[in-house]
């Protein structure tokens, strides 16, 4: 069932078995807001088993262009498309979460990012390949991110 996240009051909605259940809200409240404030687009998530081509659409890029497999489940996924945007949102259970930015209309505007939950540990598969920045967030508290460039088409 969708649910628009609502980035007023934070909610752990589809999230409760995360072991970062309340870091992990406040990350996907911080995307909502993003959204609803830069396109005016309500960000809505389906739990993972609702949005399996848009998990594998992901998985097919991660693997082909890093050989990268993401060891912990899929919680939710938000999958849409903005201007000339597509974007897809997977939330793990781990905490961590993954957006595909791809435009379709500028190959080299396209990229996989990585955000990790304030209190999770860096993956294991992510630990020695990328380095993380931080960023302050009031609804998701220090969020650590990293992303990559894709080179192919998808």
């Amino acid at each position: 069932m969708a649910y628009v996240v609502d980035f007023k009051n934070v909610s752990t909605v589809g999230l409760e078995s995360s072991p970062v259940a309340d870091a992990l809200a406040g990350l996907r409240a911080n995307e909502a807001r993003y959204f609803k404030n830069k396109y005016d687009h309500d960000f809505t998530v389906v739990p993972a088993d609702e949005a399996k081509d848009s998990i594998d659409w992901v998985n097919r890029i991660l693997a082909a262009e890093k050989d990268l497999v993401i060891e912990s489940p899929p919680l939710e996924v938000s999958a849409f498309k903005v201007e000339n945007i597509r974007w897809t949102y997977v939330f793990y259970q781990s905490g961590l979460s993954i957006n595909v930015m791809y435009t379709e209309d500028d190959p080299k505007k396209r990229a996989v990012g990585f955000k990790l939950s304030d209190g999770m540990e860096v993956p294991a598969e992510l630990d020695s390949r990328f380095k993380f920045a931080r960023q302050k967030s009031k609804l998701a508290g220090t969020i650590r991110g990293s992303y990559f460039v894709i080179k192919q088409e998808w």
